[in-house]
Parts: C-alpha cells; structure tokens; sequence
C-alpha cells in the first residue's frame, strides 16, 4: 500500500481497511498527488488536522468533504516541497474500521528549512475502505519549536 520512498513504515503491517488507507493518504501527500489523496477520502469525510482550532481551522470545526479537503491541501500540504512521514506504531483491531498511528512527519519547505511534528493520527474507513474520519492529534506550537532555517 505504500507507494513513496518518503513513508517509512515501522510499524505493524497486518492487513487493515483503515491502515492500508492511512498508507495510500501519506504515499499521494509525498509524491504531491491531489487527486489520489481525495481518491482515498469519502465524499462526505471530515478531516481535522490538528484536532481543535488552528491556523488551518481556526473555528476548529474540520474540513469537510471534497471541498475542504482540497482547501486544507491548498493551505497546508501544496507550500511543502517535500514530506517525509515516519510511522513507529500502528493499532488496528481486526474487525474494526479504525486505526491509530503514531509517527512523525517532516515537512520541508524549498528553501531546506524544516519542522517536524510528533502525532497520533486516527483513521475510519467506511465498507469500501474510504476515510470518512481523520483526526491527527498533535500541538502547533510543537512542531514550530522544531522550525529549522536553511
């Protein structure tokens, strides 16, 4: 399910709706893929990232649907020249529809400078393996700490 150079799995890999999800969402964020990244999402989906208010939400509300899935790329994935995701743990029971994972993804601008946030993102899938629920749980000012200039 893993399609990029730029995810590196750690993690348990058992086969899981939600997890091979997750993977096909971090594999079209790192190669740039728009489309394929809402080919993963279900029309209806709501994605908050992170959980509660925040420069990409500030009502803290989600971004729903297509539509505001693809302002959330516009605002927070289309700047980043590249992304390198590093998933350590994975909780997926069988028979459920959900799966927690537990990583860290490097963001890096064009210029070399760079941050890295440190989350727990949680994934549902509905019958046909499509999120329909995605909440990445981890604290900005964090992940500004890590800020590094060029």
């Amino acid at each position: 399910m893993i399609a990029s150079d730029a995810v590196i799995w750690n993690a348990p890999n058992d086969p899981h709706p939600a997890r091979a999800a997750s993977q096909r969402s971090y594999s079209a964020v790192a190669r740039g893929d728009l489309a394929g990244w809402l080919s993963v999402y279900a029309e209806d989906a709501v994605l908050e990232d992170p959980v509660g208010s925040s420069m990409f939400d500030p009502e803290g509300k989600g971004h729903r649907g297509h539509e505001g899935l693809t302002a959330f790329w516009r605002s927070a994935i289309a700047p980043v020249a590249k992304f390198e995701f590093t998933i350590d743990d994975s909780f997926a029971n069988p028979g459920s529809n959900t799966c927690a994972n537990i990583g860290k993804i490097k963001a890096s601008l064009a210029d070399g400078s760079h941050a890295t946030t440190d989350l727990i993102m949680v994934y549902v899938v509905d019958d046909h393996g499509r999120v329909t629920s995605m909440k990445a749980y981890w604290e900005p000012n964090r992940t500004m700490a890590s800020f590094r200039a060029a």
